[in-house]
C-alpha cells in the first residue's frame, strides 16, 4: 500500500486523473492525501469535488479557503468573486449532499505511517502549537462545522482579526483565528501574529514576518507538515517540510509525493491559465 499527498486542486480534474493514472492508483490499497482547495479557479470543480467523494475512506481531505468559500456560498453568506467556478456545484441536483460532505471534512489531518508522523493541513501552523495542540484547536472548527447552526458559524467566519493568539480568544474569534492560521497563513511573527496581506514568495517577505516555517520553534518540529496553499512558494521539499502547491490552475503542474520514499509526481497543465 502507497500513500500520496497531492497538491492543491482547485477544480483541475484532468489533471487530478492523468496525476493518478501515473501513480497506477489503486483505490483499493492505496491512500491519496489531498492538502486542501479542491474546488475553485479551475474548469471542473464539481466533477473535481465529485471524484474525490467516490473514493471513499480512499482519500483524506482537509479543507483550504476556496473550500470554505464554497460553504459560505451555498448558505448565503458570502457573494461569488468574478473568478469562481463554482456554480456547478450549487446548480448540481447532489449539491446537498456534497456540500454536507465538504463541510464534515477536517482541518487537520495527523498520521503516523511506519515511523514517521505526519500532520497535513492546508496552510501551516502557528509556532507555538505543537502537533496535538492542532488537532485540538482544528477540532473545535470541525465541530462547529458538523454542527446543526454550521451556516452561523460560516456567518462569522470572515476577517483578518483577530491577528495573533491569546489564550483568553473564545467564540467566533477564537474559531476564526484557528482557521485563519489553518487555511490561509503564509508569513507570520515569532509571536504568531499574521500577515494575511502578502501572497508572495518568500523573497519578499514583509518587515519583521518570516515564512510560518522558517521560525525556530516550528523548525524544531519533529512532525512533518505536508501542506499546499502558497503557489508563489512552488514545491518545498526538505527536511520535515512538504509544501506541494505547484500551481497547478495557474499553468503550473500537479504534484504528488509518496510520504514513505519521497518519489515525486508531476503532470504538466499548461492548459490552465497564468495568474492575473
Amino acid at each position: 500500500m502507497a500513500t500520496y499527498a497531492i497538491g492543491d486542486l482547485q477544480g483541475c480534474a484532468d489533471a487530478l486523473d492523468r496525476l493518478l493514472d501515473a501513480l497506477c492508483f489503486d483505490a483499493g490499497a492505496d491512500r491519496l492525501w489531498l492538502v486542501g482547495d479542491l474546488v475553485n479557479r479551475g474548469p471542473a470543480s464539481l466533477r473535481t469535488l465529485r471524484r474525490i467523494r467516490s473514493l471513499g475512506t480512499a482519500a483524506r481531505v482537509v479543507l483550504g479557503n476556496h473550500d470554505l468559500h464554497l460553504l459560505a456560498l451555498a448558505c448565503g453568506v458570502r457573494r461569488p468573486s468574478h473568478a469562481d467556478t463554482l456554480d456547478e456545484i450549487l446548480a448540481a441536483p447532489d449539491a446537498e449532499e456534497l456540500i454536507d460532505w465538504l463541510r464534515h471534512q477536517p482541518l487537520v489531518h495527523a498520521e503516523t505511517l511506519g515511523s514517521e508522523e505526519f500532520l497535513m493541513v492546508h496552510a501551516g501552523l502557528p509556532p507555538q502549537w505543537s502537533a496535538q495542540i492542532a488537532r485540538l484547536r482544528a477540532a473545535e472548527v470541525e465541530a462547529a462545522l458538523a454542527s446543526a447552526d454550521w451556516q452561523d458559524f460560516v456567518a462569522d467566519l470572515y476577517g483578518d482579526q483577530p491577528a495573533r493568539w491569546e489564550p483568553g480568544l473564545a467564540g467566533h474569534e477564537r474559531l476564526r483565528l484557528i482557521v485563519n492560521y489553518c487555511t490561509r497563513m503564509r508569513f507570520c511573527k515569532p509571536d504568531g501574529t499574521l500577515d494575511l496581506d502578502s501572497k508572495e514568495g518568500v523573497d519578499r517577505v514583509p518587515a519583521g514576518f518570516a515564512p510560518w516555517f522558517d521560525l525556530p520553534e516550528r523548525a524544531a518540529s519533529a512532525t512533518t507538515i505536508v501542506f499546499g496553499h502558497w503557489s508563489t512558494l512552488g514545491l518545498l521539499c526538505r527536511g520535515n517540510l512538504l509544501g506541494l502547491d505547484t500551481g497547478c490552475v495557474w499553468g503550473g503542474a500537479l504534484t504528488a509525493v509518496r510520504l514513505d520514499n519521497r518519489s515525486l509526481y508531476q503532470v504538466a497543465c499548461p492548459q490552465y491559465r497564468a495568474p492575473g
